[in-house]
C-alpha cells in the first residue's frame, strides 16, 4: 500500500487531504509542521510527501532541504 506524509499547520487542510487520499486506499501520517514531518520520515519510510511551505518551527522548503539529505529520500 502507498504510504503518504501530509505536512499541514492547519488542522482542517491535513484532515481534509488524508481523508481523501485514505478513501482512495492510501495509508496517510500525518504532521502539524516540517520538525514533526522530518521526525516522521526518520521513523518510517513514504512513498510520496505533500506538504505546506508556510508553516511554523520549520517551513516546507526547510523540509524538503533536511528530507533530501536522507539516503531513503
Amino acid at each position: 500500500m502507498t504510504k503518504i506524509l501530509v505536512v499541514d499547520d492547519s488542522n482542517s487542510i491535513r484532515d481534509m487531504v488524508s481523508f481523501t487520499l485514505k478513501s482512495a486506499g492510501y495509508q496517510t501520517v500525518e504532521a502539524k509542521d516540517g520538525l514533526q514531518g522530518l521526525s516522521a520520515a526518520k521513523a518510517s519510510s513514504f512513498d510520496l510527501v505533500i506538504s505546506d511551505v508556510n508553516m511554523p518551527n520549520m517551513d516546507g522548503i526547510a523540509l524538503c532541504g533536511e528530507l533530501r539529505k536522507l539516503p531513503s529520500f
